[in-house]
């Protein structure tokens, strides 16, 4: 075979090879570190390797800045071990007491802290957790989110004198759950300031429809997680590789029984991609697994080949 012949078949070879992974264009493919919880534990390098193989190139930090000291992390470290691999930090899972007044000033300075990190890492996204309504009554609840809203648009203030965008993710047995709760909660921030990172698993399971709830924010969709989910109840104690066990008549088992690799549940993904298109969104979407049922790297090849397969021909 002469030289030429080798070196075209090299690229050959190249070129089947990206076409195996997210193309990473318009929209740039993220994952959660919040998986690899349920795992054994393994190296931080560990866990950048199987991104840069199976094509996910964002990282979303979680329990700031624990996770840092958890994987003996310093920024440096961080920095060489994305930029040797070409991935990069998307966002922070980032939380607080943003329920209590009297603690809005450490939440806010919490808040600057996570930006200013995530700032060093190239990024411009705070996607913030509201808190646990857990032992309030139901006007008790309706006063938290609203108490809650004022810290996010203060939030969202100082997000944007640092060049970020921050804003809400909606979750399962949080203050922002239910349909109306992001109803109400996208009406007392000002959209100006605060904007939305929305979990279509958790508006799913949350009694909401992705597809609407995308729609009518658009917007003022900054990030989201793009998480497949479908209402499953266990019929064994469910077991994660770390050990972990969970009664099978939990509240915890019936929620990781009902998460899925993309494309095994009830989320529409495709009409989600083509409001994303209507819109032109440039940024993040972040598949967020709770679950891995055959461990984290076959569950990532599967959610992208359904992202080539089902989204990247409608946006990409």
């Amino acid at each position: 075979m002469t030289r030429r012949r080798v070196l075209q078949s090299f690229a050959t070879a190249l070129t089947a090879a990206a076409a195996d992974v997210p193309a990473n264009q318009n929209i740039r493919w993220a994952l959660s570190l919040a998986l690899w919880r349920y795992f054994p534990p393994v190296p931080f390098t560990d866990i950048l390797d199987v991104m840069k193989d199976t094509g996910f190139i964002g990282i979303r930090m979680v329990s700031f800045p624990a996770s840092l000291e958890q994987y003996k992390l310093t920024l440096p470290d961080l920095q060489r071990e994305l930029s040797k691999r070409g991935l990069y930090v998307a966002t922070i899972s980032f939380g607080g007491p943003s329920h209590d007044p009297s603690q809005r000033e450490k939440v806010l300075s919490d808040a600057r802290a996570a930006m200013e990190f995530l700032k060093q890492m190239g990024a411009n996204r705070l996607t913030v957790f509201p808190p646990s309504p857990k032992g309030l009554s139901p006007e008790e609840r309706t006063q938290a989110l609203a108490i809650t809203c004022e810290t996010f648009n203060k939030i969202g203030a100082l997000a944007n004198e640092m060049g970020f965008a921050a804003g809400v993710h909606n979750h399962l047995n949080s203050l922002v759950e239910k349909p109306e709760e992001i109803d109400r909660c996208m009406a007392l921030t000002d959209p100006d300031l605060f904007h939305f990172c929305p979990d279509t698993a958790h508006i799913l399971l949350g009694g909401g429809d992705p597809v609407e709830k995308f729609r009518r924010y658009k917007s003022r969709i900054v990030f989201a997680d793009y998480k497949d989910a479908r209402w499953t109840t266990p019929g064994t104690d469910l077991q994660f590789a770390n050990g972990r066990t969970l009664p099978k008549d939990s509240a915890d088992a019936r929620f990781f029984s009902s998460i899925y690799d993309l494309g095994m549940g009830d989320v529409n993904f495709p009409a989600l991609h083509r409001i994303l298109k209507s819109m032109e969104y440039k940024g993040w979407l972040c598949v967020d697994l709770d679950r891995a049922r055959h461990g984290p790297r076959a569950s990532y090849e599967a959610c992208g080949k359904y992202i080539i397969d089902r989204l990247q021909p409608i946006y990409i």
